[in-house]
């Protein structure tokens, strides 16, 4: 990869980018590049490969951090309430800070070692169903008096072993159901199941991640509309009206001395920027009482003083104490959309059943240090990518390390719950947005003239949406006398981005078509086996210090699922196999393996 930038990174960075990683793929098709800024917008800051100074990856990684804080600290918020800590400030602030520092933990495991794209982990929301639904049985349900503040010591030895025996009980629960995915991803199977997966199911599943999540942004947002639209307002104004604007920043150099760069600042950094100025406005509007002071009037969520008491009892250093399915459904569609939006090319199996694996560590370590939950790929922040334009995995081992800091440093954490959550809105109505036509940009490879890819797309998006909606208003609806059963198809019947995704894989796999018509062949030529051997593939997926170096001297290694196979091979030769995909039966007849996998799964 060849970079025109200036040794001190700053200067025509962000349209200086030449290479294969650096155009987002659906630019890929064009031999020249035009030098308008309407094809200039479409270039990538920093490709996944690239590393930006240092300074702009602690910017960046606070970027990032500030995207993801909101579903983060929601969690240990919620789970508050099954555990009896509702009076208990200082217990939910050390809860917050353990996500963190696992998050930090996790997010650097699967940079490194997982899928290897710069994608960030945190707690998933997919746990909370049944966690809530198991903290909500009889023998766990609290006690009368700790509902009443007054009644409620912090630092008696029963209060506390009321809320830590639910604690271990969670812990049990998401270190057993960690076991599970680590085998499904470090034994294969999520990668066997990518040869039946094309568009028309990664389509509804990304899609659907973001356009489940309406009623979060909703919620926060309508805290107060004028807050979160500002917020709104603020980044897309810096994401796409400024962000061909470059502004001089004075910088260092051995060669030049002290002298004055040009940043496209708008570009790469219009989260920070739009988050920081309305928490800002909230704050001086907290501090000259111009919002409500009352909890019952509307406004009252947008002051920045509402957690103040949580910031005062914070320690300066806190040390956590060690104490599925749909999310990995979510978690491959994540993988696609991150590597789409950071210009690298998609995910081959290896990569996937690495980062699936790698994920099951991060809920048995979550499980183990005390969250009460796990953590997954957080789809705020793919959505980050698509807006900042800089998609360079050291951002987010920058987060990381932030967000281990957070964790360790109470106060830092504690600083950030200031926030209010109409600001936190403003931000998920763009993030969200981007999401949803990430998923949608995956039709391209299909025929989208064909009345059969349009009912399926359709189909599985509505269902997704319908089927969801349904089973949350109507709780009691599964009841198959197994309370364990009843508690995996809550889960699964609630994640819309599971139900669209089966949907569409099931009646991809079934109904009749060409592979030509479902996109399998445009798919395939970019993503499996052509894909995976490819020297830019190897350079974005292979395991660090020299390990794909080591392994690949070894034959017999390259058939352990989660171990880059064969040698790299030059890009062209994957062309001349094209015609192996063409389908060996007559078009217009499904395979039967597919059929057979489809009604299995």
């Amino acid at each position: 990869m060849v970079s025109e930038r200036e040794s001190n990174g700053l200067d025509n960075y962000a349209f200086a980018i030449e290479g294969r990683f650096c155009d987002l793929p659906d630019k890929k098709k064009r031999e020249e590049l035009d030098s308008s800024m309407d094809d200039d917008s479409n270039k990538l800051a920093y490709c996944v490969t690239d590393v930006p100074p240092w300074y702009l990856c602690i910017i960046l990684g606070i970027q990032h951090c500030l995207t993801a804080f909101g579903g983060i600290i929601a969690i240990p918020l919620i789970l508050s309430q099954g555990l009896c800590l509702q009076n208990d400030a200082l217990t939910q602030s050390h809860l917050i800070s353990t996500i963190f520092f696992v998050s930090g933990i996790c997010t650097l495991l699967q940079v490194i070692f997982g899928v290897r794209l710069p994608i960030l982990q945190g707690g998933t929301f997919t746990l909370l169903a049944p966690s809530m639904a198991m903290l909500s049985m009889p023998e766990w349900t609290c006690p009368t008096w700790t509902q009443n503040a007054s009644l409620v010591n912090t630092s008696s030895t029963e209060f506390i072993e009321v809320w830590q025996s639910r604690m271990r009980a969670l812990q049990g629960s998401v270190m057993v159901g960690s076991l599970f995915q680590m085998f499904v991803g470090f034994s294969g199977l999520i990668g066997l199941f990518m040869r039946f997966i094309g568009p028309l199911t990664i389509a509804p599943t990304i899609s659907l991640i973001g356009l489940s999540l309406f009623d979060s942004a909703g919620s926060s947002a309508g805290n107060h509309w004028g807050i979160s639209a500002m917020t709104t307002a603020l980044i897309i104004l810096f994401s796409q009206y400024l962000r061909h604007i470059a502004m001089p920043f004075p910088t260092y150099s051995k060669d030049k001395k002290v002298h004055t760069s040009r940043v496209y600042v708008f570009q790469i950094l219009p989260v920070l920027l739009g988050i920081t100025l309305s928490w800002l406005i909230c704050y001086i509007l907290t501090t000259y009482n111009v919002l409500p002071a009352e909890p019952d009037q509307y406004g009252y969520l947008a002051r920045t003083d509402l957690k103040g008491d949580v910031m005062g009892e914070a320690p300066w250093f806190h040390f956590p104490y060690p104490g599925v399915i749909s999310s990995m459904i979510e978690s491959v569609g994540d993988y696609h959309a991150c590597a789409r939006l950071s210009g690298a090319p998609p995910p081959p199996k290896h990569a996937i059943n690495r980062g699936i694996g790698i994920e099951g560590l991060g809920c048995l370590l979550a499980g183990a240090w005390g969250t009460g939950n796990g953590t997954t790929s957080y789809s705020e922040n793919v959505g980050a990518l698509g807006i900042t334009k800089v998609g360079s995995r050291m951002v987010i081992v920058a987060s990381g390390v932030l967000m281990v800091a957070m964790g360790i440093f109470g106060k830092v954490g504690a600083i950030f719950t200031t926030i209010p959550s109409p600001v936190m809105g403003g931000m998920f109505m763009v993030m969200f947005g981007v999401i949803s036509a990430a998923g949608v940009s995956n039709l391209q490879y299909a025929d989208m003239n064909s009345s059969r890819n349009i009912f399926i797309f359709g189909f599985s998006m509505f269902s997704g949406l319908v089927i969801p909606n349904w089973i949350i208003k109507n709780p009691r609806a599964i009841a198959t006398g197994v309370v364990e059963l009843d508690q995996v198809l809550q889960v699964l019947l609630t994640t819309s981005m599971f139900v669209g995704g089966f949907f569409g894989f099931i009646l991809d796999n079934t109904i009749p078509g060409s592979k030509h018509e479902r996109g399998i062949l445009a798919w395939n030529m970019a993503l499996e086996d052509d894909s995976s051997n490819t020297v830019e593939s190897g350079e974005v997926y292979s395991l660090p210090f020299g390990i794909s170096s080591y392994l690949s001297s070894s034959s017999w290694l390259r058939y352990i699922p989660f171990c880059p196979s064969g040698v790299p091979r030059p890009l062209d030769s994957s062309r001349a196999d094209a015609n192996s995909l063409e389908p060996k039966q007559p078009l217009g007849h499904p395979e039967p393996a597919q059929i057979i996998i489809g009604v299995a799964l």
